[in-house]
């Protein structure tokens, strides 16, 4: 939360986001996930700031049908259901249909009681109603352990870049390589630095 206050007080609009260097944009996202997800925030930003919000959502860097939906229902106030793995999960189970005004309790439900592989059903709201009660799933799929990763080796050499900009001999190459593919970082002359 802390983070996120940070960044609002920081960019509160599309504007000042958009307006924004990339590289700061990338600092800012330092562990918060995904480093690319904070280059097409800058980028769908830098397109709402140019063009106003499109009738597709889609059509906006990084904006695939899940996040649009979660767009159109918390942002802009639409009926429409944000289907993640967890809504899609309470949703199977139950075999009841729900609207836009339970979406956020039911990412929580599904998060938290409805859970893939153990299901907490004695302490589920909708026990009673449901036809699958102790039903387990396999997930969806797991991702690995992040230490030792490829992912890990990117995270590390991006946190190296952006501290200052780098020889290229002195880092990862192939973490740099998958890096510069993503739009996080540029390789020029042999050093590597954050987007300008």
């Amino acid at each position: 939360v802390p983070r996120y206050l940070d960044w609002l007080e920081r960019w509160p609009t599309v504007d000042t986001l958009a307006a924004a260097a990339t590289a700061d944009v990338i600092r800012a996202w330092q562990g918060l996930g995904y480093n690319r997800r904070a280059v097409s925030l800058h980028r769908t930003a830098q397109e709402v700031a140019r063009n106003g919000w499109p009738d597709d959502l889609t059509s906006l860097p990084g904006v695939g049908p899940y996040t649009a939906a979660a767009l159109r229902c918390f942002a802009l106030g639409q009926d429409v259901l944000p289907m993640d793995v967890n809504v899609e999960r309470v949703q199977r189970r139950t075999g009841l249909t729900f609207g836009s005004a339970s979406a956020q309790a039911l990412m929580d439900l599904g998060a938290t009681v409805c859970l893939a592989r153990i299901p907490r059903c004695a302490v589920c709201p909708l026990d009673a109603e449901c036809p699958s009660r102790g039903t387990r799933d396999e997930p969806a799929r797991r991702q690995g352990p992040f230490v030792g990763s490829f992912r890990q080796r990117r995270a590390t050499t991006l946190r190296l870049v952006a501290a200052t900009s780098r020889a290229l001999s002195d880092l990862d190459d192939e973490a740099v390589r998958s890096l510069e593919r993503d739009g996080l970082v540029v390789v020029d002359r042999g050093f590597v630095t954050l987007p300008a």
